[in-house]
């Protein structure tokens, strides 16, 4: 089963990419944005827990962002394998996923992170901004807290998994294709 975390900072390609891995693969999306926005908009008792911390101004803790991702991976008839987007966020939860994957059998084959230069990051982001219209793609405060928050929280998920021997960084830098191909080379190597 193919299991991949596609890692990298905003505005790095992950939502791209992911579409297409998908696509080639056949291997189920798991997104936490996704997540949040079904257990919320079904009202599911995860939702409602999720909605208090949030009510309070509070992180979701991260038993309840797994116990989502746990949701997910029951509810896939014959998976393929995953593709986890913006998860895990933290060591901690990347070792929460090593053992929820563990207790079903699986592991992570890999983790694939996506190396962009900050001020190529600033500039897409900026352009998705002018036709998403999320207000946090459009201000340059917002935009460099994002990227710092990456930096300062999320990078050390990459060394977590380069311990492991799963950590395989790719230049996102080019064509969407080029990228593309520079991925499937790592994948067909798992």
């Amino acid at each position: 089963m193919l299991n991949i975390v596609l890692f990298g900072p905003p505005g790095a390609g992950k939502g791209t990419q992911s579409e297409k891995l998908i696509a080639k693969y056949k291997i189920d999306h798991i997104s936490t944005g996704d997540l949040f926005r079904k257990h919320l908009g079904e009202g599911t008792e995860l939702g409602k827990l999720a909605q208090k911390y949030m009510d309070e101004g509070n992180l979701v803790p991260d038993e309840v962002v797994i116990g989502m991702v746990d949701d997910k991976i029951n509810d896939t008839k014959d998976p393929q394998g995953f593709i986890f987007d913006g998860f895990p966020r933290t060591v901690a939860q990347a070792e929460a996923l090593d053992r929820l994957l563990e207790n079903k059998g699986m592991d992570i084959s890999g983790m694939i992170a996506l190396e962009v230069p900050e001020e190529e990051l600033k500039k897409r982001i900026k352009e998705r901004g002018k036709t998403s219209g999320r207000v946090d793609d459009q201000v340059d405060d917002k935009i460099n807290n994002r990227i710092k928050v990456y930096r300062d929280e999320t990078l050390p998920v990459a060394n977590y998994y380069e311990k492991q021997g799963k950590l395989s960084q790719i230049h996102g830098v080019g064509g969407i294709d080029e990228i593309f191909s520079k991925i499937c080379k790592v994948i067909d190597n798992y």
